[in-house]
């Protein structure tokens, strides 16, 4: 009986989480490009209460 290949779980020093080996027949790079100018909301677009919005901070519980 022969295995399919398969992903992994690799443990990583000094990281809470386990990361996994990609799968096989997968591209593992990024769909789209990600840049910080892709993240921020145009200016025309933004409403009155955005600004207070964003500078709000959730509470800790």
């Amino acid at each position: 009986m022969t295995e399919d290949p398969r992903q992994r779980v690799e443990r990583v020093a000094g990281a809470r989480r386990a990361r996994l080996t990609p799968a096989p027949g997968t591209d593992p790079s990024p769909d789209v490009e990600t840049s910080d100018a892709a993240a921020s909301v145009p200016v025309k677009d933004q409403g009155p209460n955005d600004a207070r919005l964003r500078q709000d901070v959730p509470p800790h519980y």
